[in-house]
């Protein structure tokens, strides 16, 4: 066989198709999908048999969102193949006949029509009740004759409560009736304003056969409406008493799609790649500063106005073979769940689901399990006594993947039991993070203020004095060593005329600053079982006495 392979350019796009080709649909179906963050590559295949010479190759109805300047096409013949010209050809929007609307209203009148003769048979009996009653009793005897007068009481009474039975059926008839009546006219109103079908695209290609034969054309496109995002599982299993920690980190892939197709029975893969992104970095304006002037005949701007337009120049976003079968009834296994493929490259990795999968195009998720690492974590706890006087076990990862652990949602177990959830940041191969997997009830944690003091002025003096001194504990109530790390923090100030000092009877810290986190300090040590350690903290601050200070808050841009 001769495979062809064609890259579409722009003028392409727009090249005229052979006026003497004849046209002739393609019957395709999609056949695999990779999808990206924010968009999706469809490949469609078409086996189709061509003439020799000239034909053009029209695939229709796909989807008005699909970029022309990513159309592909590949084919296989077994005879001489060209692709010349591929051209898209916007199909106006046009109204679809609702099949579902159709058959209810099917459905519908075929109950009005039942309703109708079970009106008339109860109308006829009602009739026909009449009518006996109209005869006089000197006819409603056997062979014409008079009846007895003391059968007329029964008479009427059998008469009435005939009448009032065949009233109950024909009244329940007749509402049921024109409940049917009125569904059957607001359906066919509905019908009388059809929701017309959004725009659709069609592709023409240009083919040139050298002779007749049969060839499998393969049409790719990238389309938006479509995306994935990764969510994890982390299984920390601290049970064994002789083993050392396990933790299983599970990644999944949640894919959904509202591309306006449907995937059936596809080959899926998701791409960690942004496809919408760009693709080069953005250029770097000059920027003058000058006073601002207003400008004439109109109100000054308030200098609010100047720092914000100043600003928005100054800064741009960021953006699974058979075993044999046994003679005893085998053994209940636990079920395994299959894993996806990787296919790793130098700047981006594809994750490919097993097997075939459908992803309807009404928005509604598909997940798989993309891949499971065993790890043997690095575990400590961490408590913040400041503000909660718990201590949380932490387990340090590393990502030994050849591809990064993207942001998303993590669910924490904790020996089977469900801890809680959390979220994970972009984690690139080779990096760490540490996950958290609640609370250690073994490690008892207390931060308590020992001295508070206040220095108001006099007259000798014009600043104002605020002293502070706490002590934080920790103690391991665990029976074996356990890494502990305290986290707490002295203000900053970015004011001269406020000044804050440590005192010298603070413990020093392990780390002075805690990432990017002015103020923040940590202490960290490895506690024998029941060891306890003890951290002193202190600081003064100083300001003008005829100022009043505040505590704010200095949040840190976290990674996205």
């Amino acid at each position: 066989m001769t495979l062809v392979r064609y890259a579409i350019s722009v003028g392409a796009l727009l090249a005229a198709l052979p006026a003497l080709a004849a046209d002739l649909d393609a019957p395709s179906k999609i056949d695999a999908v990779t999808v990206y963050p924010d968009a999706a590559s469809v490949t469609r295949r078409a086996e189709i048999d061509l003439p020799a010479g000239a034909t053009t190759l029209i695939f229709r109805g796909l989807p008005a969102a699909l970029d022309p300047a990513s159309i592909r096409v590949e084919g296989m013949a077994t005879a001489a193949l060209a692709i010349g010209a591929v051209e898209t050809r916007p199909t106006p929007a046009e109204t679809k006949p609702d099949t579902r609307l159709e058959q209810q209203l099917r459905t519908l009148r075929g109950e009005r029509e039942i309703a109708q003769v079970a009106i008339d048979t109860l109308e006829g009996k009602k009739a026909m009740m009449k009518r006996y009653a109209e005869s006089g009793p000197d006819k409603l005897g056997d062979q014409g004759k008079a009846l007895d007068i003391a059968q007329w009481s029964a008479a009427w009474e059998a008469i009435g409560a005939g009448l009032a039975k065949v009233h109950d059926e024909l009244r329940v008839a007749q509402g049921r009736a024109r409940n049917l009546d009125a569904e059957i006219a607001a359906l066919e109103a509905t019908r009388l304003r059809p929701t017309p079908r959004a725009p659709r695209r069609d592709v023409a290609v240009s083919l040139e056969a050298g002779a007749a034969t049969t060839a499998t054309i393969a049409l790719t496109y990238r389309v938006a409406g479509a995306s994935w995002r990764a969510s994890y599982e982390a299984r920390l299993d601290t049970s064994g008493s002789t083993t050392k920690p396990k933790l299983d980190v599970i990644r999944r892939a949640a894919v959904t799609q509202r591309t306006g197709e449907d995937w059936s029975d596809v080959e899926l893969a998701v791409s960690t790649t942004r496809a919408n992104r760009g693709v080069a970095a953005p250029e770097v304006q000059p920027m003058r500063l000058a006073f601002w002037e207003p400008p004439a005949l109109a109100r000054p701007a308030p200098a609010a106005r100047a720092r914000s337009d100043l600003a928005a120049g100054a800064a741009a976003p960021q953006e699974m073979a058979a075993a044999p079968v046994p003679a005893a009834p085998p053994a209940a296994k636990v079920a395994q769940e299959r894993e996806a493929t990787l296919e790793a490259g130098a700047f981006q990795a594809s994750f490919r689901a097993p097997g075939r999968m459908s992803v309807p195009g009404d928005g509604a998720p598909k997940s798989f399990r993309v891949s499971t690492r065993s790890l043997t974590p690095d575990l400590s706890v961490k408590a913040s006594p400041l503000l909660d006087e718990t201590a949380y076990l932490e387990a340090r990862i590393v990502n030994e993947d050849e591809a990064p652990l993207l942001p998303g949602e993590i669910a924490v177990f904790r020996d089977g039991a469900f801890v809680g959830a959390g979220r994970v940041g972009l984690v690139a191969p080779g990096d760490s993070t540490d996950l958290g997997f609640g609370a250690d009830d073994r490690v008892k944690v207390t931060r308590v203020p020992v001295r508070r003091k206040e220095n108001e002025p006099t007259w000798l003096g014009s600043t104002k004095t605020d002293t502070r001194e706490f002590r934080l504990t920790v103690r391991n109530l665990h029976n074996f060593p356990v890494r502990a790390t305290l986290v707490d923090q002295i203000p900053f100030s970015e004011n001269s005329a406020i000044t804050v000092e440590q005192l010298p009877q603070t413990t020093p810290p392990t780390e002075k600053q805690v990432g990017d986190k002015r103020g923040v300090m940590a202490w960290s040590w490895t506690l024998q079982p029941d060891e306890q350690k003890e951290v002193r903290l202190g600081w003064r601050m100083k300001w003008p006495a005829d100022r009043e200070v505040v505590f704010e808050p200095a949040p840190v841009q976290r990674a996205r």
